[in-house]
């Protein structure tokens, strides 16, 4: 995922942290000066919906104007939908197999 914060609140003339916090406090998010930094210049690890929503509401902006999905890279160029488990194989089994187990023991697949 791409991180916009930046373009969306360039979209609303600010430009420093210190005047997106002022934003963020118009519609009573008030997170710390220093939360505001590390959002202006990182893409967060983990954002709670409600302070998604409120930084949405401070930008006048939408959760697509914050996060754009971007393709991840594969070696040879295309991307492939492999199931866990396939062990990596190109042109593997789109859904995962059962392993083998013990000699005469029988499982049954797991319900879909």
């Amino acid at each position: 995922m791409k991180w916009n914060l930046r373009w969306a609140a360039a979209k609303r003339d600010i430009w420093r942290p210190s005047d997106l916090l002022a934003a963020f406090k118009d519609v009573g998010f008030e997170p710390s000066l220093s939360k505001v930094a590390a959002l202006w210049s990182n893409k967060p690890i983990s954002l709670r919906l409600d302070d998604l929503d409120k930084i949405c509401a401070a930008l006048h902006c939408t959760v697509a104007d914050l996060l754009e999905a971007e393709p991840l890279a594969v070696s040879d160029g295309d991307l492939q939908q492999r199931a866990i488990g396939s062990e990596g194989e190109p042109g593997g089994p789109v859904r995962p197999t059962p392993r083998r187990g013990r000699a005469g023991s029988r499982r049954s697949l797991p319900p879909n």
